[in-house]
């Protein structure tokens, strides 16, 4: 079978591109999952990574759960436990791992982000649509619910009312509809999604990669965290960033008028 996840590197940015474009590249059914992980690892240990960009080749960028796979889960072979342990250790590591990945990851949604697809979308920190973009969280349409995590990361990026609305309907909405929800932050000619995500994912990579690095980590401390929680966190970090060479290199520039160069 061939690899789900096409890993690219130009530099301090990475492309993962999900390649399974005649089933609509499905997260489960396949070996997506393992693919992803040992991306996310790989990326990891990479310290000169400062920016992700993950798309999907076709129409969709992934139409999430694989309805054959549903079918056999539905079977009295499939216990009620097996199951449980399935979404473990299946597509709730994805969920935790790029979720927690330190790089900043954009999603570039080149069409239908359905279901986990969706989901999937909202575990990264930016989304750029296509003008060809579509969106829905229809687990509701299956008679199921979002075992992937979308309850809790939906409502953090749309707000709780429209989040519910999405859930409770499973209606699609386009990508005009999701710039106005605040569901993507630019909606973009569907040619120019890549180069788009591209010129976003440099000029984040600009910078100090531990200064990106630390101010993801704690925005996602903050999420969960109180005030003084995270203004205790905030002075560690800030403390670490002042002792860090390229803080020194970017004071330098800054006095001298140059652009910093950063290790």
């Amino acid at each position: 079978m061939p690899n789900f996840l096409i890993y690219e590197q130009d530099g301090p940015i990475v492309t993962l591109t999900m390649d399974q474009p005649e089933q609509r590249n499905p997260l489960t059914g396949n070996t997506a999952i393992p693919e992803f992980l040992a991306a996310i690892d790989r990326i990891h240990d990479d310290r000169g990574v400062r920016c992700v960009i993950l798309t999907g080749n076709g129409p969709s960028f992934s139409a999430g759960g694989d309805i054959r796979e549903m079918k056999r889960q539905a079977t009295p072979e499939v216990s009620e436990m097996d199951i449980r342990h399935e979404y473990r250790r299946g597509i709730q590591r994805l969920t935790l791992s790029l979720f927690n990945l330190e790089v900043p990851v954009i999603a570039a949604v080149n069409g239908h982000a359905i279901g986990a697809g969706l989901d999937l979308a909202c575990m990264c920190d930016i989304r750029i649509a296509s003008e060809k973009a579509k969106f829905a969280e229809s687990f509701i349409k299956l008679g199921i619910i979002p075992g992937d995590g979308g309850a809790w990361l939906l409502p953090r990026i749309v707000g709780m009312s429209r989040a519910a609305e999405l859930a409770f309907t499973g209606d699609m909405v386009d990508a005009p509809q999701a710039l106005a929800l605040g569901l993507v932050s630019q909606v973009v000619p569907h040619e120019e999604l890549m180069a788009s995500a591209r010129s976003l994912a440099g000029r984040i990579a600009q910078h100090a990669s531990h200064g990106v690095r630390l101010t993801k980590r704690l925005m996602r401390e903050a999420i969960h965290s109180r005030l003084d929680t995270v203004l205790e966190l905030s002075a560690v970090y800030q403390a670490v960033s002042h002792k860090t060479p390229d803080h020194s290199e970017a004071v330098d520039a800054f006095l001298e008028k140059r652009a910093p160069r950063f290790s």
